[in-house]
């Protein structure tokens, strides 16, 4: 780490869940303890307050680096050896129900409703193209943002996901990826979200058109800032999808200019 004062945030409860494990680890039986869902979510949300605020205090107010991030993820594993057991769809799951936790806490159907929404925004967009792959492509075009990726990143839905070739390593790949924001890696076997160069989760590909709502879930929960290439599209997807409304300085022209074209369309 390179700041001695990012630590990994611990309880009582959560001590005594780690306990269990290794108990259960010296008789072969760990995979028989996991971190409950509010457990997992307190975790992470605190470990990436923490780390945000440590950061924000700085001479430069600036925000935990990708290499920070990708640290404390090993960290949170080597402490909590069950989050590595923990299946590819509690994963999602979690993440999903922490972004209700935020935005409508108290709506028990809001993720289905969610998704119900998503449903009927990814047909309108699919007017214009066929499978999944080709709306996420068409996703940052007709929601456009003034600000261009990073010549290495190539096209903007590069920011959102990438669809890895034969000859292409997952972790290469990551390695070179010139953003840390989350994305969804797309194989043969399935599709993977990672954070920087840390895989979060894995999803079976027949769930890939769901892939930008556990996208827009990770940067709720982990507080991750919107990369400008895709903020217009993100924005739109956060009023529209999510339902949640974005502050008055982050309601930019070409979000007024995006917002406005898409209601024209589907009216």
């Amino acid at each position: 780490m390179s700041n001695p004062e990012y630590i990994v945030f611990t309880d009582s409860e959560l001590e005594h869940v780690r306990r269990s494990y290794f108990e259960q680890k010296r008789l072969g039986t760990e995979h028989s303890v996991a971190l409950s869902k509010e457990f997992l979510c307190r975790l992470i949300r605190n470990t990436m307050t923490n780390m945000i605020s440590i950061a924000r205090a700085t001479e430069d107010s600036r925000y935990p680096s990708k290499h920070e991030v990708n640290a404390m993820a090993k960290r949170l594993v080597e402490y909590y050896p069950m989050i590595k057991d923990r299946s590819s769809s509690s994963n999602t799951e979690w993440v999903l129900d922490e972004l209700r936790r935020i935005i409508q806490p108290t709506n028990s159907q809001y993720i289905s409703e969610m998704k119900d929404r998503w449903e009927i925004f990814y047909s309108k967009v699919q007017f214009y193209v066929e499978h999944a792959a080709a709306v996420f492509r068409a996703l940052p075009l007709l929601f456009p943002s003034r600000t261009m990726p990073p010549r290495k990143l190539g096209a903007n839905s590069e920011a959102l996901f990438h669809v890895l070739t034969t000859s292409e390593d997952p972790d290469g790949f990551l390695h070179q990826r010139p953003l840390s924001c989350p994305v969804v890696v797309v194989s043969e076997d399935n599709c993977m979200i990672a954070i920087g160069s840390t895989p979060v989760a894995t999803f079976d590909s027949e769930r890939f058109h769901e892939g930008l709502l556990y996208l827009m879930a990770y940067y709720y929960a982990l507080h991750l800032t919107y990369p400008k290439c895709i903020s217009t599209l993100l924005s739109v997807l956060q009023t529209e999808i999510l339902q949640d409304s974005i502050h008055e300085g982050d309601s930019t022209p070409s979000y007024k200019k995006a917002i406005g074209e898409w209601k024209s369309f589907i009216e």
